[in-house]
């Protein structure tokens, strides 16, 4: 029986496994020269990770903007359980919820739809942060929380002059009542992301093992390299993380070697791991620490708070 060409595709083996191995390579090429570019460009000196420089002020808190443009690359799901492990390592932690989502909210168990006050009444109504500050059911662990309400913002803060630095001025009243304050940063790079990014001292980046992820990283990078350079120039990459980690996928292997060899020490050495714990402990209103301690996914988010402190001086 005679088998046409476009029949031949259709078929398992090697033509089409050949073939995506083909394009996957090919993806990964340009994804290699958008890093590189990224990460020898002659602007980075103090860029990178300051391997836990001293801060400043040493009784205000350290204020890390976690942040991806794109979305779906474990974002707020290692900004909730990063900021509960640190809570669990017996540090006073605030996490921010500034994404008009308000997953981060919903995460820590808060009933976003009821909210009489929230972080757009703070950004747009002189409401103090103190006011809309609430302890959730991790001990040391606060939320600012957020609703759709928050995607308003960004429309509001156009016509107001120095919009960059709403919250920062917000965080200025809270700092010294606690270690760490993270902030989930919106899956855009509107000006939301541009407030969290020149209020923090660093960044914290997570990032999926696939070849879109890595085109992201470049944009985003480019991005904090402006917000340095005009609103914040002490910013710095406090560290790539990388999320979804899948030892089945070699893909998985090939994105890990092109990051770990473009931006070095920058890359956590913990990673994240597919976990379907991870996956189910939001709809309970729970953190992975709450919800299964025992679970890979809340192992890696303890050891990754770990090695967090390990590079911090204070």
């Amino acid at each position: 029986m005679v088998v046409s060409n476009e029949k031949k595709l259709l078929l398992p083996g090697r033509p089409l496994r050949n073939a995506t191995v083909l394009v996957i390579e090919i993806a990964l090429s340009f994804a290699k020269k958008r890093l590189k570019a990224c990460a020898t460009s002659q602007n980075n000196k103090g860029f990178y990770n300051h391997l836990g420089a001293k801060m400043e002020q040493k009784n205000r808190a350290k204020i890390i903007a976690v942040a991806n443009q794109k979305g779906g690359v474990g974002k707020t799901t290692s900004a909730v359980n990063l900021a509960a492990a640190l809570a669990k390592k017996r540090k006073k932690v605030l996490l921010v919820d500034s994404d008009p989502q308000g997953n981060a909210s919903s995460g820590l168990g808060i009933q976003i739809g009821s909210l009489e006050q929230h972080l757009y009444h703070s950004y747009t109504g002189g409401v103090p942060l103190t006011d809309i500050i609430l302890k959730t059911k991790v001990v040391n662990l606060s939320i600012a929380p957020s609703n759709i309400d928050l995607v308003a913002t960004e429309m509001e803060l156009i016509s107001m002059e120095k919009r960059e630095f709403n919250l920062q001025k917000m965080l200025a009243t809270v700092s010294g009542n606690f270690d760490y304050i993270l902030i989930d940063c919106p899956p855009s790079l509107g000006l939301l992301t541009v407030n969290g990014l020149t209020a923090a001292h660093s960044v914290l980046i997570p990032m999926q093992c696939e070849y879109y992820a890595m085109e992201g990283l470049a944009q985003l990078v480019k991005t904090i390299r402006s917000v340095k350079k005009i609103f914040n120039k002490d910013l710095f990459i406090e560290g790539l993380l990388l999320t979804m980690y899948d030892k089945r996928n070699k893909l998985t292997y090939q994105v890990a070697d092109e990051v770990a060899k473009h931006f070095g020490k920058q890359v956590f050495k913990t990673v994240i791991p597919r976990n379907v714990r991870l996956s189910e402990c939001p709809s309970h209103g729970q953190t992975i620490i709450e919800y299964d301690i025992r679970s890979s996914g809340a192992m890696a988010y303890m050891n990754l708070a770990g090695e967090f402190l390990k590079q911090q001086r204070v």
